[in-house]
């Protein structure tokens, strides 16, 4: 989730050495800060086949302190995902932990109560990868609690922890902490395992083994055998680019492990078990790992040239955002539902004047910078080299009003390479360029940058376009990393503006699943409808989908947390012979809570973040974890 992004933002930095609608569309723009549900939704915040039926909140609830959640038997247990003290000395000391897990329980759905905690360390949190489920293996039968570790100040540490939780008001701790301890083949010292970023977990017969998203490398897929689950050992780790699954025709390079599950097709001697991965800009990709030892690459999703949700709903043409974020199968394996998260609906839009050619293209922003500092932002662009510490930078020449400094990315930090712009002197802005790599060329992201002046970044290609240089894809792409070879000091295009364009948040996709050659196909999208409405851009939190989870006894639907847009309930409609293709995505239902003090309807709305389902005498449960507050627990109806 959040946290994923600003790790990535700092590894860049490191390493630069990153109009249609269903009933939503009825919402009118009025709350300051969230969502409000429709007007013909029921006085509880329900419409259509979604029922409330109970809630709590979790003590020490505050601003984003609630993560993802997971569901086993008569317990709900939810992620701490951190608070506003969570890198410096905690104001509760022990008693208010950095991270952790309540343990609730449901038996009642009415009315579940909070009755425990399973603290982490200081400064250590847990987020997307929870998980619950019952293991049988030679050396532990019960159920088993998995937690992914994320960091959030110096004493934090990584990896991943696993607790028995037969007993859930007795948790016993059976590993903690644990992980691939090396980044690039290199031993962390001190010894710690890499940040995680989620984690699954899955029963093989006789064996169980774990997954798990390294944060810290390229071969961020690490399977562990879990079969004894107090000594677990690292099976294998993969990068899947070497499976050339970006896009960097469109821009789409930052290619990543994100999240996965795992699921077993068959039975006997003819099981095999599939995983399933959120491959951020790399889409979704299948791969066997019936042997963990030896994973098998299937297939990948490919994103089309323009983003087809929001051309569906507002007619604008622009290229895919990309963020691959979570996925499930249905329950009859026919289908994948996937989400797409993204948290910017605005994207930045550069232009030059290309030797009298006006030439638009995509940029991204540093962390440093405010959008209102750079929009409409013109001026005579530089090209300043790598700019590393012991580089020579030319002053800004006397050329225009205002002198923009074009930075080669790579060798060095980009705030270091700030720094030397800026001695330099008379630069009022940066653009960065992009290095040469499979993680770089065309790739657009907002730089972690620490600066005194706004510093912008852009594709490698659209950087030798603004100095007339021909740009080869494939070379950029290649083993063997080259510098740009323009001359410090040469003048470029001139900057002519920049301007932020709406291109929508995060959404759905829905794909039909072939088990006899294992790929996917694209069969619809699905965005609520502010979310590719302008007007709802700003004011009403974050209306990106965050995950879905499918319904265990109906093929057909399945359940989404859309952060301020709530929780939905979706259907599967196929209209083809038989069931079959075409298939849409239909919202059936939803939740968004009127009432955020329980005193009463105020101003309302929900930050939802997980989301899962469960079935207790023969009916549905759809239950939602709420950043600001708790767990939501709703019945759907027919």
């Amino acid at each position: 989730m959040r946290l994923r992004s600003i790790v990535l933002l700092l590894t860049a930095a490191l390493v630069s050495a990153v109009v249609v609608g269903s009933a939503g569309a009825q919402h009118d723009p009025e709350s300051d800060d969230h969502l409000l549900p429709p007007a013909f939704a029921n006085a509880d915040g329900t419409w259509g086949n979604l029922q409330l039926v109970g809630s709590v909140k979790v003590s020490g609830a505050t601003n984003d302190v609630v993560a993802d959640h997971t569901i086993l038997k008569n317990y709900a247990y939810v992620a701490k995902w951190g608070a506003p003290d969570c890198a410096g000395p905690e104001t509760g000391g022990q008693n208010s932990p950095d991270g952790g897990v309540w343990v609730i329980d449901i038996s009642n759905l009415a009315a579940p109560r909070e009755v425990g905690f399973i603290a982490t360390r200081q400064d250590t949190l847990v987020g997307e990868g929870m998980q619950a489920l019952t293991v049988t293996t030679p050396r532990f039968t019960g159920d088993i609690l998995v937690m992914n570790h994320e960091i959030c100040g110096k004493n934090g540490r990584g990896g991943y922890s696993l607790w028995d939780i037969t007993d859930p008001l007795k948790p016993k701790k059976l590993s903690e902490l644990e992980g691939d301890i090396t980044v690039d083949g290199d031993r962390n010292r001190p010894r710690m395992a890499n940040q995680y970023h989620s984690a699954f977990l899955w029963d093989a017969g006789d064996k169980a083994y774990l997954v798990a998203t390294d944060d810290m490398e390229a071969e961020d897929v690490d399977i562990f055998d879990v079969t004894d689950p107090k000594r677990p050992s690292l099976v294998t780790e993969v990068d899947l680019n070497q499976y050339e699954v970006s896009q960097p025709e469109l821009g789409l390079t930052d290619s990543f492990l994100h999240d996965m599950v795992v699921k077993q097709f068959g039975t006997g001697a003819n099981a095999r078990f599939i995983m399933l991965l959120s491959y951020w800009d790399g889409g979704y990709i299948l791969v066997d790992v019936t042997n963990p030892a030896s994973p098998v690459f299937l297939s990948d999703t490919d994103y089309p040239a323009i983003d087809p949700e929001l051309f569906a709903q507002t007619g604008v043409a622009l290229t895919p955002e990309g963020n691959g974020h979570q996925a499930e199968f249905n329950l009859d394996d026919r289908f994948v539902i996937a989400t797409d998260e993204d948290f910017d609906p605005f994207r930045l839009q550069l232009t030059i004047d290309n030797d009298g050619t006006p030439l638009s293209f995509r940029g991204g922003l540093g962390s440093n910078t405010d959008p209102d500092d750079v929009i409409g932002l013109s001026g005579t662009t530089v090209f300043v080299g790598l700019a590393c510490p012991g580089d020579v930078v030319p002053p800004a020449p006397a050329l225009g009003t205002t002198q923009i400094a074009v930075v080669e990315r790579g060798v060095c930090l980009f705030t270091e390479k700030l720094a030397v712009v800026e001695a330099a002197g008379g630069y009022e802005a940066a653009i960065i360029m992009n290095r040469e790599g499979a993680d770089g060329c065309t790739g657009v992201f907002g730089p972690a940058v620490d600066a005194g002046i706004p510093v912008l970044f852009m594709g490698r290609e659209n950087g030798f376009a603004m100095f007339d240089k021909t740009f080869d894809l494939a070379a950029c792409l290649d083993d063997t990393q080259q510098p740009s070879g323009i001359p410090v000091g040469t003048i470029g295009d001139p900057l002519t503006d920049v301007a932020a364009t709406f291109d929508g948040w995060g959404y759905v996709h829905l794909y039909g699943l072939n088990t006899s050659n294992w790929t996917l196909t694209e069969l619809d999208t699905f965005a609520i409808p502010e979310a590719m409405d302008e007007d709802f851009a700003e004011g009403f939190g974050a209306l990106s989908v965050h995950e879905v989870a499918t319904d265990k006894t109906d093929a057909l639907r399945a359940y989404l947390s859309y952060y301020s847009g709530g929780i939905r309930a979706l259907r599967i409609a196929c209209t083809g012979a038989g069931g079959s293709p075409p298939c849409v995505l239909e919202e059936t239902g939803g939740f968004i809570d009127p009432d955020t003090d329980g005193t009463g309807p105020d101003a309302g709305g929900n930050e939802f973040w997980g989301i899962e389902t469960f079935v207790r005498d023969g009916k549905t449960y759809v239950t939602g974890s709420d950043m600001d507050y708790g767990l939501f627990i709703l019945q759907r109806t027919p």
